[in-house]
Order: C-alpha cells, then sequence, then structure tokens
C-alpha cells in the first residue's frame, strides 16, 4: 500500500454500531469541501466514488473538484483530484456509473461571473470519464461550453446514465440543468430555463442542448427561478426529469431517447417555495430528486420524487410516486417520522432507488434531536413502494453550523443490491466541514441491517 494511503486510512475517522459505519473519506488537508455526490460501482459493488468542490490553496486559490474513491466497499478511500486543464473554478458535483461500471462525472465550469467586466471570462458543464473505478480521468468533454462570456450561464446539473436491461437507449448518458439568460439578475425579461443534452458514446460528445422547459423562471437564484432538474429512466427507456420553480414541481419526459419532450406538467405545489433560510447556513433548499424502480419487485417502473417544502410549518422531506408514467401521482408522503408541526427542520435531501429491490432511500439533514444549530444525519427507507418509511439516525454526533462557512446545497446517497451509503459534508470544529460516508447493508426487501 503506498504512504498516502496509509496516512488516510490512519486518519480516517470511524465508529461501529448497529452494523452501521462512519467513515470520513476526505483528507485532513482538505479545505471545507462540500456539495457532495455518490455512486456505487454496479459492476463492482466495494467500487464506490464521491465527488465534491474544495477550497484550493494558494498559489492556485480557485475551488477545485475532487474525486473519493474505495475499491473495499468504504473501509479506506484516497483522494483523486479532478483534471482541470484550464484553471477555471469547478464544482456542483455529480457522479453516476453505468450497469457496465463506467463512471461519468458533470460539474460547473466557470470564471468572471458576478463581475462587470471580468479579464477572464468562461463557463460551461463539463464531464469527466473513468474506466478504471475512479483512478484516472479524462480532461473533460464539454457538454455545453461559452468562451469569453458568462452569459448565459449553466448551472445546477443532473446527470443519469441508462441502465435499464430491457432499453434500447441502454448506456446513453443524459444531462440536464438550469441556463440563466444573467445569473443573479433582478431584470423581469431576463429568465432561466431547463436544458436537456445527451451522449450516445460513452460520453465522448454530447448533442446539442435543447430547451425543455415550458415555462421559465427568474434569474434570481431562487424560489421563482427553476431549478433542480434531475433526470431518471425507466425501465424501457423512457427519461424522467422534475425540476421546481415558481408553478411548484414540474414534470416532463421524453420516450424517445431524449430526443424530444412533451408538455410540462405541474404535480405538485411547494409551500415555501425551495429556497428557505436555515439557522448557521448561508442557504438551503428542498430542490427535487427524481429516480425510477428498475428491480423485477411489484413496483418495478414506478417514479418516484423526493423533495422538502413547509407545507407543515416547517421544512419537512417528502417523497410521491407515479406508476403510469407520470399520469397520476400519489398524495405526497413525509419521510422524516419525527412529530408534525415540531418547528424542527429538515434539509439537503437526496434519493436513491435500489435497482436490486426497489428499496426507495432517502438521506436528509435533521435537526429534531437538537437546539439552534445542531445538526444530525437520517436515513429514511422504504421497502413498500413509498407507502411508509423507517427512519434510521446515521452514527454521527450532532454537529453545530456556521453561517460564515460555505456548506454547500446538497449530500447524497447511493443504493444497491442492500448497500446504502449516504455521504454527506459536516462541521469537524467551528470553520472546517470534513466529508463522511455511512455505510449501511440491508437485507433485501427489509428494514433489516446485517451485522
Amino acid at each position: 500500500m503506498k504512504r498516502r494511503n496509509i496516512l488516510v486510512v490512519l486518519l480516517a475517522t470511524v465508529s461501529l454500531t448497529h452494523a452501521q459505519q462512519v467513515v470520513r473519506i476526505t483528507e485532513p488537508s482538505a479545505i471545507n469541501p462540500a456539495e457532495v455526490s455518490i455512486a456505487i460501482n454496479p459492476s463492482n459493488p466495494d467500487n464506490m466514488i464521491a465527488a465534491s468542490f474544495q477550497i484550493g490553496r494558494p498559489p492556485k486559490p480557485r475551488a477545485g473538484s475532487s474525486h473519493y474513491v474505495t475499491f473495499d466497499g468504504g473501509k479506506t478511500w484516497k483522494t483523486v483530484a479532478t483534471p482541470n486543464p484550464s484553471n477555471l473554478v469547478q464544482g456542483d458535483d455529480v457522479v453516476v456509473f453505468s450497469s457496465d461500471g463506467i463512471a461519468y462525472h458533470v460539474h460547473l465550469s466557470f470564471d468572471g461571473i458576478r463581475v462587470a467586466r471580468p479579464a477572464r471570462a468562461e463557463n460551461g458543464m463539463i464531464v469527466n470519464v473513468s474506466k478504471d473505478g475512479g483512478n484516472t480521468w479524462t480532461d473533460g468533454t464539454a457538454a455545453i461550453n461559452h468562451i469569453n462570456t458568462v452569459i448565459p450561464f449553466e448551472d445546477k446539473p443532473g446527470i443519469v446514465v441508462d441502465n435499464a436491461p430491457a432499453s434500447n437507449s441502454k448506456g446513453n448518458v443524459y444531462l440536464a440543468w438550469t441556463r440563466f439568460d444573467v445569473y443573479g439578475s433582478n431584470n423581469p425579461e431576463h429568465k432561466s430555463q431547463i436544458y436537456f443534452t445527451r451522449s450516445t458514446n460513452q460520453g465522448q460528445t454530447f448533442s446539442m442542448p435543447f430547451r425543455i422547459s415550458d415555462t421559465g423562471g427568474d434569474c434570481v437564484d431562487s424560489d421563482n427561478t427553476v431549478e433542480g432538474a434531475v433526470p431518471a429512466v425507466g425501465p424501457n427507456g423512457e427519461v424522467y426529469i422534475v425540476w421546481a420553480g415558481p408553478l411548484g414541481l414540474v414534470f416532463d419526459k421524453s420516450m424517445d431517447g431524449g430526443l424530444s419532450f412533451g408538455k410540462d406538467r405541474v404535480i405538485s405545489d411547494m409551500p415555501g417555495g425551495w429556497d428557505f433560510e436555515i439557522d448557521g447556513l448561508t442557504r438551503a433548499n428542498g430542490m427535487p430528486v427524481t429516480g425510477v424502480d428498475l428491480s423485477n419487485g411489484p413496483n418495478k417502473g414506478t417514479i418516484y420524487v423526493n423533495w422538502i417544502d413547509a407545507r407543515n410549518g416547517d421544512p419537512d422531506v417528502f417523497v410521491m410516486s407515479s406508476r403510469n408514467g407520470g399520469e397520476a401521482w400519489s398524495n405526497p408522503v413525509r419521510v422524516n417520522d419525527d412529530p408534525v408541526k415540531n418547528g424542527k427542520a429538515q434539509f439537503f435531501t437526496w434519493m436513491s432507488v435500489d435497482p436490486a429491490d426497489g428499496s426507495i432511500n432517502v438521506f436528509f439533514y435533521d435537526r429534531r434531536d437538537g437546539q439552534g444549530t445542531q445538526t444530525g444525519v437520517t436515513l429514511a427507507r422504504s421497502v413498500d413502494g413509498g407507502k411508509s418509511f423507517v427512519n434510521h439516525k446515521v452514527d454521527l454526533p450532532p454537529f453545530g453550523a456556521n453561517s460564515r462557512v460555505f456548506f454547500g446545497d446538497y449530500g447524497g446517497i447511493s443504493a444497491h443490491q442492500g448497500r446504502v451509503v449516504p455521504v454527506f459534508m459536516h462541521f469537524v470544529n467551528e470553520s472546517s466541514l470534513a466529508i463522511s460516508v455511512a455505510l449501511f447493508q440491508f437485507k433485501l426487501g427489509t428494514q433489516e441491517l446485517v451485522k
């Protein structure tokens, strides 16, 4: 084992209780990493990749993206830098695997935003590809890129690979995001829209992006902005996307492998909006995450949407479902099981539907047990098609939050063959963040943890 990897193992923070491990995956030298995503390799589940941004160090203090890679089921991790040949700011990282073990990592890449006349301007969505489990990565392919301008600005990507065994489009990579006419503008003539592109050759090239939102939003980057587009794939290659905005939760779908999309459909309101205040954070959101049951179980093909809103007076986590391709939707099911209207906030949720058993696994930050900014982490799991959820507390001591440190916008979770792995940033002292994972192993189709 290399000396660097030994250091990572020795300094990792590990706790074991009730067949659950919490493992710190960032090195002690990492500066306030945040906005983290994770994916389990279906072809080798002991191989997992997480990704986030980190604050840079002089002489290159820009925020840059990093990968965290394990080949032993999450016991030990190493950090692999994301290529950045143009030395741009990177962030909003999302990582996914194809069924044959190819990893895709999408992130923003920009310079010159919110500067009147920047010396340098560029922005786009870059996709890096790894075929060796995350050890090495391509320099990156531009799904969209603007040279010498940040108008329009491309933001907040979501990505998925078509892993459905019966799909004629299997292996396609789908990417959706928000385009701002002018990021941060309050001019009503400036709009935000949802855009989409696809790759049919393992991320080597991407098709010309096109708008899929029929109704846009503003450019303020708040409740009336359209954001949170996370694509998901159905058993026959259907592409489903839900996003949030001034209309609430909006659903759209493609039945031809991402070549075209239908008419938008509003599927739920979002009382309180997707942008809300949380003590100790600079910002928080309840943007939706979309997933589909690709298992051979009784709920195969069911679409699930996970989000947060304040319909009960404080931010709660919800999941709703459709069993007929988005034509009709269930009532929202409250995921967090603390008392309703108790004034305790939940925030930054993410969802993963296990393709082996169709279980719905939801991660979120949780303030039910603390006072002030004290924050815990919860995994909620449903094995009955989203009708009910059991909450499993992650074995991480509650931590306080500090609004002077940027906490990011989301955590992540991945589930495969009963292995369920939330990934999350957390404060380790008043001014420093680290990233950890929680390692759960459930018996398929049950709430029973394997010890």
